[in-house]
């Protein structure tokens, strides 16, 4: 089969990486993809959906696979439906509960789903009124689509004031910012693949969002991941009877049946799993960590997600430890240094290219998280002391990383 691989980031290489080793693709396309990439797929830009759309009747694309949130928040995966196109998405109503925060509290209130307790602040004078009421410290959360920077803790009403008049000024905020409580525990992300009536599940993977060492500085997109979290498997069925199984009919229900990658963004409490978000994709870099361990052959598990076959499937994992760390660029993620040299030699680990264009000499820095390195091992500390050996034997000067990803103790207060 023909694939068509949307967006340019480190999780779409790893979802062309994980197409690439089924028997059943023919050719991997990546629209935009990277220079990075592009030493291994076809890359080319499709100017909006018009083009994507001429582009799979001209080339009998079997089956696009959306990566970001943005073209689904903007209708791409109905728009392909609607042309005869089997695409690997959910629709943009399913997809609301990643693209309006407001929208999934809603859903998971009404239908008993455990997550914090939240408010939803239309503009700074209703902010300024309650900020000055509440407890702290408090989360403060842009209601739209963030990039994965629209998340600010604080810990007093001064910070609480100044981080709302930034949500607020972001297009993210323009409908509102959501001020939830702040929950104690320990964060484990979960994937669920649904076919509008059946769903299994992932490995458990945790991501590193801030910037440094012992969870210090500001989140960024992420900055590292590991897979599997032992720790969380005994919460599993908890989560997918209380949690993941009520969204789904919730969703059916509304008429907006999901299908597709749910991502749950779970925070574990003594009281137990709580909803700290969803995602109506993959996340990054969780799926550096993640795909390369499944053992199903990918191009499978997506047609049995398309052609609702999900309870038939039979998902089976490697037995091996991943952990997956981001290079990012000096500066990231406020203004950040581009156009920096990167040369990587053979390495044991994979390499996934995010941010990169090709200069003069090989590859240059684009964006502020660059590439993702990821190693597979028998354990979690083999894993570790592979992937940052080979970090050291990559050249890309003044490069920021994580040293500790794969330490965090998952315990609760």
């Amino acid at each position: 089969m023909k694939v068509l691989i949307i967006g340019s980031g480190g999780r779409e290489h790893a979802i062309a990486d994980a197409f690439s080793r089924s028997s059943k693709t023919k050719e991997i396309i990546v629209s935009p993809g990277n220079a990075g990439m592009a030493e291994v797929f076809r890359c080319l830009l499709l100017a909006g959906q018009d083009e994507i759309v001429q582009f799979c009747h001209a080339e009998k694309v079997d089956m696009v696979f959306i990566g970001p949130e943005q073209p689904i928040k903007d209708g791409l995966s109905d728009l392909l439906r609607a042309e005869g196109i089997r695409v690997l998405a959910p629709s943009q109503d399913a997809g609301r509960l990643e693209t309006s925060k407001a929208f999934a509290k809603q859903l998971m209130l009404a239908n008993q789903i455990p997550t914090a307790g939240y408010s939803l602040l239309r503009d700074e004078s209703q902010a300024r009124e309650f900020l000055a009421k509440c407890s702290y410290p408090i989360v403060l959360k842009a209601d739209g689509l963030a990039a994965g920077k629209g998340v600010i803790i604080c810990s007093n009403e001064p910070e609480a004031i100044q981080a709302c008049a930034s949500l607020f000024r972001q297009s993210a905020g323009e409908s509102g910012v959501l001020a939830e409580e702040y929950l104690q525990g320990w964060e484990v992300s979960l994937f669920a693949f649904c076919d509008k009536d059946a769903f299994q599940t992932s490995l458990f993977a945790q991501d590193y969002k801030q910037l440094y060492d012992q969870d210090r500085g500001p989140n960024t997109g992420g900055m590292g991941a590991v897979c599997p979290v032992p720790e969380a498997e005994k919460y599993r069925q908890e989560i997918e009877d209380k949690i993941l199984a009520p969204v789904l009919k919730a969703m059916r229900e509304l008429g907006c049946p999901y299908e597709g990658i749910l991502y749950l963004g779970l925070m574990i409490t003594a009281q137990g799993p709580r909803v700290v978000e969803f995602n109506c994709r993959f996340g990054d870099p969780e799926t550096q960590a993640l795909l390369p361990l499944l053992k199903t052959d990918f191009m499978e598990l997506c047609l049995a997600i398309t052609e609702g076959r999900m309870k038939e499937l039979q998902l089976e994992w490697i037995n091996k430890t991943a952990v997956a760390v981001v290079l990012a660029a000096p500066g990231y993620p406020s203004a950040y240094k581009k156009g920096i040299k990167i040369h990587i030699p053979q390495l044991n680990s994979k390499v996934f290219f995010s941010g990169v264009q090709s200069g003069r000499s090989g590859l240059i820095s684009s964006g502020g998280r660059v590439l993702t390195v990821t190693n597979m091992a028998d354990t979690l500390e083999k894993a570790k002391t592979a992937v940052y050996r080979d970090i050291k034997s990559i050249d890309f000067p003044d490069n920021v990383y994580r040293k500790d990803i794969g330490l965090r103790k998952n315990v609760l207060p």
